[in-house]
């Protein structure tokens, strides 16, 4: 039976989008040009994954300069959230509206947080979000509660916690996709950049493809790697062409979904032009690879000389006191805990000599400081050849150049004398976003406000290339919700009965 709908990728959005239309009973084809991560002795080998590299891509991009790199995207059944951090944070309301940041001002959304809340909930539902209500002073209204109670903190984490109040910050609880017991069952680290083989993390495939797959409707296909989209005079996707193993092959639905990722969705759709669309398929804006961002992040450490870090995990708190700002300081962004760092994690990330990375990372709680880059149009994502090039032009740095000093003054108050800071680089995707963007106006945007290209009536666009702005938190929860709107408007006007 030939499907009615063919989703392009099965990560954070892909299996969301699967998820929402599988009761319905349609014929939804799911192509992962991966294959499905598999248990081995390197999933939590801190020298192979860090050190080594063992389960970066094999790929090679392009950056502003044509200067070659390695990029840090993964391709696996779940996409990158099989790695991911597994922090699923809802934006803040003030991130749908335009705000004036450090940078610039971003434009705002097609779209209110009050429209997305109910998808967040759902949301939250469907991924097991562990966490709890009430810490956070920026936290956006909840029409519900968080189903699980949230991952604890780990004594040292606990004593932290009371440190960073008597600071004067407001510590908050991260709601995280995350059994625990399950995770830690299976090996003690972190789960942040570690791989998901275990089911511990809730991430694309253990919540959202595997409730997709359970309808005999559902079918996943992987090792399919998908070239190019076909279109008639008339804007409509006809087929698309894909390669599995040596074979070319042509397939066809009624509805295209594209949830390839921000990159990749991009690159497709520009590899895909033709003569009734020069320029590439659904970029008639010309916004098609623009506007690419990528948080502004730092690895910030605190160190006391004469005090250990006992944590396994560590990856509990958060603190949201200056993503808003306030008077006349912009808003700088969100501070997380870091997975746990240790002796060969840092060893791999940086030149020390093993031994002192060991003495560091036994002594250092470990912060990921983020703030929001802005939209850029020069910042995009282009094809070179059949090579993708990647020249991403970093905002808004000011503003986190400020959030790490105002962080490394906090936690100097709160007992730690030594604090190192180390920007990440564009080797690490860290929430690559906004190159199909949403708006209601087709000549600035790609996609419309239910992620619907304007060029193209049948064809989706559900992963974080729609997102109109990065704000400073993780997307993972954000594309998830997203996807859940974009099905149920899919269900109601494609196949209403």
């Amino acid at each position: 039976m030939a499907p009615e709908i063919i989703i392009i990728g099965s990560g954070m959005g892909g299996a969301t989008l699967a998820a929402a239309l599988a009761p319905t009973g349609r014929k939804i084809l799911i192509l992962e040009r991966g294959d499905f991560l598999r248990p081995s002795p390197l999933d939590r080998d801190e020298d192979a994954i860090f050190g080594r590299g063992a389960f970066r891509p094999d790929e090679v991009w392009l950056d502003g300069s044509d200067a070659p790199f390695n990029p840090g995207n993964y391709y696996n059944v779940g996409g990158n959230s099989k790695f991911y951090g597994a922090a699923l944070i809802r934006y803040r309301e003030a991130d749908f509206k335009a705000q004036a940041h450090d940078g610039g001002t971003t434009p705002g959304w097609p779209i209110s947080y009050d429209t997305l809340e109910p998808d967040y909930q759902a949301a939250e539902d469907l991924y097991a979000v562990r966490g709890v209500l009430g810490e956070d002073p920026t936290e956006p209204a909840h029409s519900g509660t968080y189903r699980y109670d949230p991952v604890p903190d780990e004594p040292d984490i606990a004593d932290l916690r009371k440190r960073l109040k008597s600071a004067g910050l407001s510590p908050a609880t991260i709601p995280l996709g995350v059994d625990i017991d399950a995770w830690l069952s299976a090996g003690q680290t972190t789960w942040d950049a570690f791989p998901n083989t275990c089911g511990g993390k809730m991430d694309a495939e253990t919540c959202g493809l595997r409730f997709a797959l359970s309808h005999e409707n559902v079918e996943l296909r992987t090792g399919c790697r998908v070239t190019k989209l076909l279109s008639d005079e008339v804007g409509q996707i006809t087929k698309i062409v894909l390669r599995q193993g040596n074979h070319t092959q042509t397939l066809a639905a009624p509805l295209i979904v594209l949830a390839a990722g921000a990159v990749q969705t991009a690159a497709l759709l520009l590899a895909s032009a033709n003569d009734n669309c020069p320029t590439g398929l659904a970029n008639r804006s010309d916004q098609v690879g623009r506007n690419f961002m990528n948080h502004n992040c730092s690895a910030v450490l605190a160190l006391h000389p004469f005090r250990r870090n006992r944590a396994v995990y560590q990856k509990t708190l958060m603190v949201n006191d200056f993503y808003l700002g306030s008077g006349a300081t912009p808003p700088l962004g969100n501070i997380q805990m870091l997975g746990k760092i240790t002796g060969p994690i840092l060893a791999g990330n940086s030149k020390l000599p093993r031994w002192i990375a060991q003495e560091i990372a036994a002594r250092s709680f470990d912060f990921y400081a983020m703030s929001e880059d802005l939209p850029n149009p020069d910042s995009r994502v282009t094809l070179k050849g059949d090579q993708i090039k990647l020249d991403w032009q970093r905002s808004n740095w000011g503003a986190h150049q400020r959030l790490v000093a105002t962080l490394k003054k906090a936690l100097r108050r709160a007992g730690f004398p030594i604090v190192l800071a180390q920007a990440f680089d564009r080797r690490t995707p860290s929430h690559q976003c906004g190159t199909a963007r949403m708006g209601s106006d087709p000549a600035t945007s790609v996609v419309d406000p239910f992620c619907r290209s304007h060029d193209h009536p049948n064809l989706f666009v559900v992963d974080a290339s729609v997102l109109p702005t990065s704000a400073a938190v993780n997307p993972a929860l954000t594309i998830a919700a997203l996807a859940l709107r974009a099905g149920r408007h899919i269900h109601q006007t494609e196949f209403a009965a």
